[in-house]
């Protein structure tokens, strides 16, 4: 019996030093691929994270670019936009006095397209009243903005 255990220890020894290699080598195997897809799925967060940061620049810029447009279409046709000015005096003669006015017209045309009627206004001038400035008062569509510290204010009296 002690030679037939001579032989298979040393068979049982190598059998079992293989098995515990295998077991050991397979573990090491395992520990490296949980590295690896480890490190995969960084690289694909780190690329799924850039995919999405480009998408939304992209459509940032598109939204941008968009706005410009839209902005400069809105700047070309405001541009292109006139307003048509005349003025006029109209002298109302009844029995006993005369009544002065002025009459100013405006019409706004896209390029030369009339986009609205005439629009007349009248106001009962006095003698010696600067007519441009009453021009410049009453129109609609050019009128200049007045700072309202500018203007006159009534003043009453005491007394």
């Amino acid at each position: 019996m002690e030679p037939l255990l001579w032989i298979l220890l040393p068979g049982f020894v190598a059998l079992a030093s293989g098995l515990l290699s295998w077991f050991i080598m397979q573990s090491r195997m395992e520990v490296k691929l949980a590295e690896q897809r480890e490190m995969l799925a960084t690289e694909r967060g780190a690329v799924d994270a850039e995919r999405i940061g480009v998408k939304l620049s992209f459509e940032n810029a598109i939204r941008a670019a968009e706005e410009g447009a839209r902005r400069q279409a809105l700047d070309n046709f405001l541009n292109e936009l006139t307003v048509e000015q005349r003025h006029y005096t109209r002298e109302n003669r009844m029995l006993l006095h005369n009544r002065k006015s002025l009459v100013l017209q405006e019409r706004m045309y896209f390029r030369n397209i009339p986009l609205s009627d005439w629009i007349e206004h009248e106001i009962v001038v006095d003698e010696g009243a600067d007519v441009s400035r009453l021009v410049q008062d009453m129109t609609i569509f050019d009128r200049e903005v007045v700072n309202i510290a500018d203007l006159p204010r009534p003043r009453k009296q005491l007394a």
